[in-house]
């Protein structure tokens, strides 16, 4: 864990290390969370393809049901288009376009989920959320 990741999300080395793997968090997902069987939504693309890098890398299946295009939304693109913006803000910056607080430490990925659900709420009270499409 480099000292630049630690400042970004506030984890350190040692939580790191308690931690579990790549494989076992996506055994976790799909076991637990029935994650192969739901849709999942990120703020931009970069998770969804690193979920299928990293699986592919690990060997590990990809645990968000296939194709992993169909399976994810892009949050970022759908609040885009929702408040009729040309570029895609990130998502700090579309809380404060929304009206909503920034909850926790951005960048570190349980108060980055919280934030970005209530991103996803803000859209389905704006009938802007895609319920069978997916936006990529």
């Amino acid at each position: 864990m480099s000292d630049f990741c630690t400042e970004l999300t506030g984890l350190t080395q040692a939580e790191v290390e308690r931690g579990v793997t790549f494989a076992e968090a996506c055994r976790i997902l799909v076991e637990e969370y029935g994650a192969g069987e739901r849709p999942w939504a990120s703020w931009g693309d970069y998770d969804r393809r690193q979920f299928a890098r990293q699986s592919q890398a690990d060997g590990v299946p990809y645990p968000f049901g296939y194709p992993a295009e169909r399976t994810h939304t892009n949050a970022k693109a759908v609040f885009a288009a929702a408040y009729g913006l040309r570029k895609r803000p990130g998502m700090d910056h579309a809380l404060q376009i929304a009206g909503l607080p920034l909850e926790g430490r951005h960048h570190r990925g349980e108060d980055d989920a919280w934030n970005i659900a209530a991103l996803v709420l803000d859209l389905l009270d704006r009938g802007a959320w895609p319920v069978t499409a997916t936006v990529d």
